[in-house]
């Protein structure tokens, strides 16, 4: 349908250098850094996995989209960090102001979005130490060694594991692993996959410690879980995404305070019952 737009060359690589603020995903003013507005996303230019989403993440902010599989939480971030070829076919995606949906993957990542996929996107045959080299590519700046203190006081076992090829590394290992590598390439907005799928309960919770210390820093965070739990407990807005609309929002405690997202996501009597602490209901939502 449209052909991909070329942006204006970027000064610097737009990212955020990593900085104390007291306090993640607090108090937050000013326009959205990410709008994205009635998007619709296609499949084989016929397959709507997108209708009409529309949020808004402000800077600073851990924001949350949660839903079932399926409801197209991948392909809403994937649509923001342009790998999906012409898409989305309605609707705009404007990051600090600027309108970025059509741009190519790379001018989109220049801009500070940094996206970790499902699979973590590690090069499995190379070492912890040259996985995290790749995150400093292209950087001449003397912030290097401070970022990478970041990264090892965030996760001491990378710096033990140094010399050791990522698929050797247990699930969240290679998930801290992602987390480092983004980091060190400063963004502003850190986009996450689902990062507590296949962790026990026990590593869940310490990659989402750091998801508070990442917010911290300024980082904005946008967060894709089935993880109902863990992601209410850091993130200071959310949504619902199911069947590729967004059928509520608002701040975390609303979202936890919601009959349907209790009994549908949360639990009924929220118990830890499950392994992930989640459960999905066959009950019909109300919404």
């Amino acid at each position: 349908m449209s052909s991909r737009r070329e942006p204006e060359r970027e000064e610097g690589s737009g990212g955020r250098a990593p900085r104390d603020q007291g306090g993640g995903g607090g108090t937050v003013s000013g326009p959205p850094l990410l709008r994205i507005s009635s998007i619709e996303t296609l499949y084989f230019d016929r397959i709507y996995a997108l209708f009409g989403v529309s949020l808004e993440i402000e800077e600073g902010e851990i924001f949350t989209v949660l839903g079932p599989n399926g409801a197209g939480k991948t392909t809403l971030l994937r649509t923001i960090a342009g790998l999906l070829k012409d898409q989305p076919k309605k609707g705009e995606i404007a990051f600090g102001g600027r309108r970025i949906d059509g741009w190519q993957p790379e001018a989109v990542a220049r801009l500070g979005i940094v996206y970790v996929p499902e699979d973590r996107g590690l090069f499995r045959e190379l070492t912890v130490e040259e996985n995290l080299r790749l995150g400093l590519w292209g950087r001449h700046d003397d912030n290097v060694a401070t970022d990478r203190d970041f990264v090892y006081g965030m996760f001491p076992i990378l710096r033990e594991r140094a010399r050791q090829q990522a698929e050797t590394l247990s699930g969240g290992e290679q998930q801290m692993l992602a987390l480092g590598r983004a980091m060190l390439r400063r963004p502003r907005l850190l986009m996450l996959d689902e990062p507590s799928l296949g962790l026990a309960p026990r590593v869940a919770r310490n990659v989402y410690e750091a998801l508070g210390m990442i917010a911290r820093t300024g980082t904005t965070i946008l967060l894709v879980e089935q993880n109902a739990r863990l992601a209410l407990g850091v993130a200071r807005r959310g949504a619902i995404l199911e069947s590729g609309r967004v059928v509520l929002e608002g701040t975390a405690k609303e979202l936890g305070d919601d009959e349907n997202v209790r009994e549908v996501y949360l639990g009924v009597g929220g118990s830890d019952a499950s392994a992930k602490g989640w459960r999905l209901y066959r009950k019909r939502r109300r919404w």
